[in-house]
């Protein structure tokens, strides 16, 4: 018989995989206080993914779970299921809000980059973008974060003119959790239109955090990333 596909089916994989030495430098990079097992990145990756048939309601209580590890391994669920061929209109619908409904379960950056892309982005291909410009609107800088880093899943589309509108919009932001994928963005649809990132640079380069335009000009030649980052 095929092992059930559970919350605490997962919960107890990371329990078996999990080291005193792993939980120090999980504990390092989380908040102070957040709850944590001590697993390393690629085995819950692996354990995840082994779960991408879990029921969306076993999803939901790994994302109710106090640790950290079982809620990115259920980030890392709705990635996987976004990612398959099969996965439909219906159900792209379904893991969108399902993210975006447990969005008060995000505590770190790297849930919301393991899903935002194709969980929220590929879902809202062709359709408006007004989720995205709400959350840019956000005080909590993980949710402008979610705004920011979804349109990555639509660089390849027109849509991507929705990502320099949200980069427009966050292009200031001061906090790292934000203007980082901002650069992030900017970098990887540059790559894409070179003309289009040199003229949102010309307009906002001053303002922007210099992080931030570091990360976008990093592909651009060398002429042109001078020429960028020394307005």
């Amino acid at each position: 018989m095929p092992r059930a596909s559970t919350a605490a089916a997962v919960v107890a994989e990371l329990g078996q995989a999990a080291t005193e030495a792993d939980l120090a430098k999980v504990q390092a990079r989380l908040t102070d206080g957040e709850a944590a097992l001590g697993v390393r990145m690629g085995t819950l990756f692996a354990v995840a993914r082994t779960h991408t048939g879990m029921p969306l309601a076993e999803v939901q209580r790994l994302l109710a779970h106090p640790a950290y590890e079982p809620r990115l391994a259920a980030f890392c669920v709705l990635d996987f299921k976004a990612r398959r061929k099969r996965t439909g209109a219906h159900e792209r619908g379904t893991l969108a809000r399902t993210y975006l409904g447990h969005h008060h379960a995000i505590t770190s950056w790297d849930m919301v980059d393991r899903a935002a892309p194709r969980v929220i982005g590929q879902w809202l291909v062709g359709k408006d973008k007004q989720i995205l410009r709400d959350l840019a609107a956000s005080p909590d800088p993980l949710r402008r974060r979610t705004a920011m880093t979804a349109p990555l899943g639509f660089l390849d589309v027109t849509d991507v003119e929705a990502g320099y509108e949200i980069a427009s919009a966050l292009h200031d932001d001061r906090d790292p959790l934000v203007h980082k994928p901002v650069g992030i963005f900017l970098k990887h649809a540059g790559e894409r239109d070179r003309d289009r990132l040199v003229a949102f640079l010309e307009s906002h380069v001053d303002t922007m955090p210099r992080s931030a335009v570091r990360l976008a000009v990093e592909t651009l030649p060398p002429e042109l990333r001078a020429r960028s980052v020394g307005r």
